[in-house]
């Protein structure tokens, strides 16, 4: 039997209505026989007008447009301040001869590869852990150390371990992502309600089935989030970290464009890792439509 209908909503009231349901069963009966009825409530957002809608493309105006006007007024010298017209036409220029194609592929390599090891990795590591109390205890400490670490603190490590090229960037992106995630996990189990626990064990629940029927879809709202940002932590460190041991890349490009005084290419790099990591954040918020995650996001 899955226990889907207990993620139908985030509210305490109906863990309180769950835990009074549960309490009142007749224990000397096999729990299997009891039908536990759990009131669920729909979601209902008010959809968002066409006016609103275009809230954004209003800022987007707005910010070209204060940035035209600081650019006539020559409040910053040119060369260190370029128009709107410079870098669009810098951006066509790195399209053209095909160099930002080719650093947005490396770049995109390197933060997929990093954080997908360290998802694989650091979510199973946060379950056990998040299960285990005296592991929890001896292991967090270290783990919150390595946490506080500034990933950058690792480039001298990792360009002489790794040299240049892709494996010093993945292995930052890594140290980057992996303790954040671990983290996340670990604090999600062990905000787990007990009645669910309670209820599975009436059920039969265990092992696998207690596993994706009972604590993924618990904990999905939490760590989904949580990869949200930590998505957008490996964006950053693999532009820092292309700066300095890269030989392409997003990063690299910014750096190259600086050291050749191309400022209308360098403001190209910046605006094209801003759109990158915004559709990065989009596709991983798609994953709160799933219908087993959704309840997290209800009420």
């Amino acid at each position: 039997m899955d226990l889907s209908p207990l993620w139908s909503s985030a509210t305490c009231r109906r863990f309180d209505a769950l835990d009074s349901v549960y309490q009142g069963c007749d224990r000397s009966q096999p729990t299997k026989a009891v039908k536990v009825t759990v009131l669920q409530k729909t979601m209902t957002e008010k959809p968002l007008g066409s006016k609103t809608r275009l809230l954004p493309l209003v800022v987007l105006v707005v910010a070209i447009a204060i940035w035209s006007a600081l650019w006539l007024l020559r409040v910053f010298p040119e060369s260190v301040f370029p128009s709107p017209v410079a870098v669009a036409k810098g951006l066509g220029e790195e399209l053209r001869t095909g160099r930002l194609p080719t650093d947005m592929v490396a770049s995109l390599f390197r933060v997929t590869t990093g954080f997908m090891l360290a998802v694989v990795l650091g979510v199973p590591a946060g379950l056990w852990l998040g299960h285990h109390a005296r592991s929890r205890y001896a292991l967090l400490p270290a783990i919150n150390f390595f946490r506080s670490l500034s990933p950058l603190a690792w480039i001298p490590f990792a360009i002489l371990w790794f040299g240049i090229g892709d494996l010093p960037a993945v292995f930052l992106i890594f140290m980057a992502c992996f303790f954040p995630v671990v983290v996340s996990t670990l604090a999600a189990v062990a905000s787990i309600p007990s009645v669910y626990f309670r209820v599975a064990h009436d059920y039969g629940f265990k092992g696998l089935d207690l596993l994706t029927k009972v604590i993924l879809p618990a904990i999905a709202p939490q760590v989904i989030t949580s990869l949200r940002v930590t998505a957008g932590l490996a964006w950053l460190v693999v532009v820092a970290a292309e700066m300095i041991a890269g030989r392409d890349g997003l990063g690299f490009a910014i750096w190259d464009a600086r050291n050749g005084l191309r400022m209308d290419l360098l403001v190209a790099g910046m605006i094209v890792i801003g759109v990158i990591g915004m559709v990065i954040d989009r596709v991983l918020l798609r994953l709160t439509r799933i219908p087993s995650v959704r309840w997290g996001y209800d009420g």
